[in-house]
């Protein structure tokens, strides 16, 4: 029997699975490390070299070659398949995961190394050299096109990081398994002990993938303090909601959003200044971000507010307060009001499409640059897309991160707001559960900072005395004299600042 072109197909399963799992390791160091663009780079690093690892290993297997490739195979399904939940245990639990998840990547790599040169030595036989080194690469490049495209666009937003990983064992394991039918004249040990060690990986995988909420909850659980009530995976982020003594609290990847202990500092701090700053009456507003709906409740104390547009990437945040009532009460059911247009879309891209009527206010509230998909929001580009729907005398307010941990960033993102034409009055204040936080009060034309809060508006934390003490900056956090770069879209400046100064604070 001719056995090249299922072992080409083989190839391709190889090729795919064997992306996967770099990309799989690469989003999981950023989900759980924070620092998108140096683990990215290390995992690829590793990666790569452990193939190569693995091809120059292969060398020393000369007996039973078929043999060794299906116990390859039944190796990756484990270890490649079993990755995602163990990195999520391993992160939950032991202080070194650095060195947990490197040492998966090599060895999955050099597993994966060992993968196509068995089967090229395998295939030797029945094709010509060239026939079979083109096709070979062939397929292991469309191979792994396929994963490149899979992974992104439907697999991970459909499945999660953890059932896809499962999903990519049980290919693994079913290669290993059919190959001991494909190669069996060339397998000299006991194969039906290698068929029924293969079944048990699979039956093991096709469990822990249809248990695999449940082990991802157990590291959740391990990760934070409160009681989880609610988690979901979205095509963007995962979502999660916490409920302890001090009330609730909303994470996106990890990373705390709010805790309703005192939220309220941090959106009060956010939305009233812009309006005190306007000087008309502001009947249109912008919201960047926010899908929580808390900056919506702030705004909608304004009688004089007409229309409310909302840009969120994510529609299941601007639901979760409807998913959680608790949420909803908090926010006070801000989304139900019907001067709220919401459009769930990339607000870099809405920016840049959509023609509407100018904003008397806009304020942007996304999370913190720590990844180049979030540092293209705070960029020249993106200030000069937002500038197109401003009037003239309109007011913005951009949230910018910490001015005590991470000045470089908070200074950056006024200086790059300054280099497009605005002016910067930047301010910060206090939220327990963030430290000290800043904010970067901006128009078109030179103005005053404002004096005090807007009137007949009803406020918990700010008064005439802490409106104008959040435009006091101490030295520690007043403008450094070091040079600051501008953040453009195509050398993310602010992206660096962010990751080198928060890294200080890792564990």
């Amino acid at each position: 029997m001719k056995r090249a072109p299922l072992l080409f197909l083989n190839v391709f399963v190889i090729a795919t699975c064997g992306l996967f799992y770099e990309l799989l390791a690469g989003t999981l160091s950023s989900y759980v490390l924070g620092d998108s663009v140096t683990q990215f780079s290390i995992i690829i690093g590793i990666y790569l070299f452990a193939m190569g690892v693995g091809s120059w290993l292969s060398r020393f297997i000369d007996k039973d070659i078929a043999g060794k490739f299906v116990e390859v195979e039944l190796a990756v399904a484990v270890v490649g398949g079993f990755s995602a939940p163990l990195l999520f245990l391993t992160f939950a639990h032991l202080s070194y995961f650095s060195i947990v998840l490197y040492g998966v990547v090599f060895v999955i790599g050099v597993l994966v190394g060992l993968e196509i040169p068995l089967l090229m030595r395998i295939l030797k036989d029945e094709l010509d050299f060239k026939d079979l080194v083109s096709r070979v690469l062939a397929f292991d490049y469309i191979g792994a096109l396929a994963a490149s495209l899979l992974f992104p666009i439907f697999l991970v937003p459909k499945l999660g990081l953890t059932r896809t990983s499962l999903l990519f064992g049980m290919f693994n394991a079913g290669v290993g398994i059919w190959g001991t039918w494909l190669l069996l004249p060339l397998i000299k040990k006991n194969v039906t002990i290698m068929r029924v060690k293969g079944a048990v990986i699979l039956v093991l995988l096709i469990i822990a993938f249809i248990k695999a909420d449940r082990l991802t909850t157990l590291a959740e659980d391990a990760l934070f303090a409160d009681n989880i009530i609610y988690a979901k995976s979205s095509p963007y982020q995962r979502i999660v909601v916490t409920k302890g003594k001090l009330g609730y609290s909303l994470f996106l990847n990890g990373n705390l959003q709010f805790s309703s202990f005192d939220e309220y500092r941090y959106h009060e701090a956010l939305v009233h200044p812009p309006f005190a700053a306007y000087d008309g009456v502001a009947k249109r507003v912008l919201v960047l971000g926010g899908g929580d709906g808390l900056a919506l409740r702030e705004i909608e104390k304004y009688d004089s507010v007409e229309f409310i547009q909302l840009v969120d990437l994510d529609p299941d945040m601007t639901k979760v307060s409807v998913a959680v009532p608790p949420l909803g009460e908090l926010n006070k059911h801000s989304f139900s009001d019907p001067r709220v247009h919401v459009t769930n879309a990339d607000a870099f891209v809405w920016l840049d499409n959509t023609q509407t009527e100018p904003f008397d206010i806009a304020i942007v509230d996304f999370p913190d640059p720590n990844n180049f998909a979030l540092g293209k929001l705070y960029t020249t580009r993106f200030y000069n897309l937002l500038k197109n729907k401003l009037k003239p005398d309109s007011s913005v307010v951009i949230q910018t991160t910490s001015p005590l941990v991470a000045r470089k960033s908070f200074w950056c993102i006024v200086k790059t707001l300054e280099s497009v034409g605005f002016t910067v009055r930047p301010y910060q204040t206090t939220v327990p559960s963030f430290g000290i936080w800043g904010y970067a009060l901006a128009k078109l034309q030179p103005f005053d900072q404002p004096a005090k809060p807007p009137a007949g508006i009803e406020l918990r934390f700010l008064n005439d005395n802490s409106f104008a003490s959040m435009f006091e900056f101490p030295s520690d956090t007043s403008r450094p004299n070091d040079e600051i770069e501008i953040n453009r879209l195509d050398n993310q400046a602010l992206v660096r600042y962010y990751e080198a100064e928060w890294r200080r604070f890792e564990q």
